[in-house]
């Protein structure tokens, strides 16, 4: 008797976007993504991501210097979950192992954001925790993550920091999640860095303006691998002196410290 051979496991690779998404304008991608991680997405035909419509328009980028290995319409691409992206998916309660079958079948896939890193500040994390619990080798590629890029341009503390996601939307909420913040960055010395939803940028920022110390330092980065990025980074008191503002609705990343 003969048995079928098992394929080997495919490998889930995780594959930064540019951070470019719903921005005005587009930067070349050569211009902020490695050559080898745009090789890699070129070959992948599974894929998992956040928007089947935005990565279908990364993939039609990535083709038009790396050639895909199928066309678009032949492109196997699953969105996670509306729920997953709501409430995000790192506390569990999300089942993510359906997604990678075509893995365990032996494809290699891909996990996809709509710009930046998958799983950090976005989904993907139950996926990748899926694919460990599945015995699947976990590649992550080479690209921009905005944080980082971020944290390296605020002259803030970037040996001991933390990224804290959201802030409240209510007037109140912010306020009282600003001062504790503030509180922990004040008396550790660990920087503080935080997003937005787009078109919240100004509430925010003026949020922040009238709430941290005057001698708190306050950073911004609206932009970032754009021709047209900008950062910002001084104590508070002097935010109010230069009259700064930010696009509200370019993609910024917020960090307050000492």
């Amino acid at each position: 008797m003969t048995y079928a051979a098992t394929p080997a496991k495919g490998t889930l690779y995780l594959v930064p976007a540019p951070l470019d998404f719903g921005c005005a304008t587009q930067s070349p991608l050569d211009q902020s993504m490695p050559s080898g991680t745009l090789a890699v997405a070129a070959r992948l035909r599974h894929w998992v991501c956040e928007n089947a419509k935005s990565t279908r328009a990364y993939l039609k980028r990535v083709d038009a210097t790396h050639p895909l290995a199928v066309t678009l319409q032949e492109l196997q691409i699953q969105e996670l979950p509306r729920e997953v992206h709501k409430k995000g998916d790192h506390q569990g309660g999300f089942d993510a192992t359906p997604l990678l079958a075509a893995a365990l079948r032996g494809h290699d896939m891909g996990l996809v954001s709509e710009a930046g890193m998958p799983a950090v500040a976005d989904p993907g994390s139950s996926v990748v925790r899926a694919a460990h619990d599945l015995g699947l080798r976990v590649v992550p590629l080479v690209g921009p993550v905005s944080l980082l890029l971020a944290l390296a341009a605020s002259g803030l503390n970037g040996q001991n920091f933390a990224f804290v996601g959201y802030v409240p939307a209510d007037p109140g909420e912010r306020t009282k999640r600003i001062r504790e913040l503030e509180s922990l960055a004040l008396k550790t010395g660990q920087t503080q860095l935080f997003i937005e939803t787009p078109y919240r940028n100004t509430a925010l920022l003026q949020g922040l303006l009238q709430t941290l110390q005057a001698n708190t330092r306050l950073a911004t980065s609206s932009g970032l691998t754009l021709d047209t990025a900008k950062t910002h980074s001084t104590l508070v008191k002097q935010w109010k002196q230069a009259g700064w503002a930010l696009d509200n609705a370019t993609p910024t990343v917020f960090a307050i410290g000492r």
